[in-house]
């Protein structure tokens, strides 16, 4: 979230109107210095990193919303989200890498910040780093893990997230299938929705919805974050100075940041970024290893793939770009289940000679994995196009229905996995769709225009 305000600062800088605008910003950000007395750091490479933490801070949070957005409880001073941004030497790309707050971490030799015992060295989740030292503890412990040199520290709260999304007037989100929470209280039906601060933090914060936990919940954070930098960038909503004041003035109003990043800094990156938009944004996780593992006096936590994530983090030094390479394709609907995962029999329901061929072949372009061989469904002609499914693949049905706008639904059981398509006289075409999540490359990052609503 603080990433995407930032960019939007830059972006508006860039144009030529945003000079008094970043400087009045400069004013309102909390200072920090999270690299003092700092030794044996790694190397700088090329581009810039910056660390983004999301603290626990819910102390000015109304007693209203507490109950409305389930915020009970007491913060735990702790980062409740932490992500790694590469900017790359030539402004043209962003990457961002989410770093799971439960991972395995050894701590490095400190003093705690609480009761000013100095401790030695010792393993601890990531996120407690916080809470033992501070930024300066969570920066080393970051730096020790990625081999990866910070340049700049940026720290949020909840407060600033939930003011910033209703002074932006909310921001879009699409999901194929429901998302409900008991703990957040996250309760959204599929498709898309525009979220108001509060259901924006219970969107990022829910790790209940699936077994996904925690790393679905990355995810979300992620997709939020590139629905953000799309609505800024394309939206125009943040050209208007009084807007954009607003909003940052917002947004900074609870943020802490290293005073190296001052006004200077953000006028000089955003010149350099002109023409930034979702597309040029990346988002990954780090590479885990496929169990999680409970440590003695610390409990459950997930350790890094060790050989992928010292790739992942080289590629990062190396300035090199994450996403593979995708040609644009038109846009598509998001379906919750991959068409080429899906397996179709076309019928011609009608007395058109060849509509069968036309449906298979459509269905086949947009990804389906058809049959290739349509049949004749013979008998009268049926009006209104329809699918049978086997209930037991009913996700595949309805992705398989979102391509063909008004299809009628039937269940029958004991059909198998293969849906039948049965074309009627009210066939119009394919609406093209793709999986909600893209094909991932090879650390699993996408870009940002893959994951927005189309």
């Amino acid at each position: 979230m603080r990433v995407a305000t930032t960019l939007s600062v830059l972006v508006l800088a860039a144009g030529g109107i945003g000079h008094a605008v970043v400087t009045s910003v400069d004013t309102g950000i909390v200072r920090v210095d999270p690299f003092k007395d700092m030794k044996n750091r790694p190397d700088a490479g090329e581009g810039m990193n910056l660390l983004v933490v999301g603290t626990d801070g819910r102390d000015k949070i109304t007693k209203k919303e507490k109950r409305k957005y389930r915020l009970g409880g007491a913060p735990c001073r702790c980062t409740d989200t932490i992500m790694l941004v590469h900017i790359s030497g030539d402004r043209e790309r962003a990457s961002v890498v989410s770093l799971p707050r439960d991972s395995y971490a050894v701590i490095p030799e400190h003093t705690d910040a609480t009761t000013g015992k100095r401790h030695s060295k010792h393993a601890l989740k990531l996120n407690a780093a916080y809470s033992k030292g501070g930024p300066s503890l969570t920066v080393r412990t970051v730096e020790q893990l990625t081999k990866v040199k910070i340049d700049h520290y940026l720290e949020v709260d909840f407060t600033s997230f939930m003011k910033t999304v209703d002074t932006l007037g909310g921001v879009e989100i699409c999901t194929t299938r429901r998302m409900k929470d008991t703990y957040t209280g996250l309760n959204l039906a599929a498709g898309t929705h525009k979220l108001n601060g509060g259901q924006a933090l219970q969107y990022v914060r829910s790790r209940h919805i699936d077994g996904a936990a925690d790393l679905g919940r990355m995810q979300r954070q992620q997709r939020f974050l590139a629905a953000l930098i799309h609505q800024a960038a394309d939206s125009g909503a943040l050209l208007n100075p009084v807007k954009l004041r607003e909003v940052s003035s917002t947004m900074l109003s609870s943020v802490r940041a290293d005073k190296g990043f001052g006004a200077e800094e953000m006028l000089a990156l955003g010149k350099a970024m002109r023409g930034f938009t979702a597309a040029s944004s990346e988002f990954t996780s780090v590479p885990l290893r496929d169990s999680s593992d409970h440590v003695k006096g610390i409990g459950a936590t997930v350790k890094w793939d060790e050989a992928k994530s010292r790739k992942l983090f080289q590629t990062l030094r190396e300035d090199k770009p994450l996403a593979p390479h995708r040609p644009k394709r038109p846009q598509a609907a998001a379906v919750d289940v991959s068409p080429r995962q899906i397996r179709v029999q076309v019928y011609n329901g009608t007395l058109t000679d060849g509509l069968g061929r036309t449906v298979d072949d459509a269905l086949r372009a947009t990804g389906f994995n058809t049959t290739r061989a349509p049949l004749n469904l013979g008998g009268s002609e049926v009006r209104r196009s329809y699918v049978t499914y086997d209930p037991r693949w009913d996700r595949s049905a309805r992705s398989l229905a979102a391509a063909l706008p008004g299809c009628e639904l039937r269940a029958v059981k004991g059909q198998g996995r293969t849906m039948k398509v049965t074309a009627g006289t009210d066939y119009k075409g394919v609406t093209r769709v793709r999986a909600e999540e893209p094909p991932p490359g090879e650390f699993g990052a996408v870009t940002g225009d893959q994951v927005v609503c189309p």
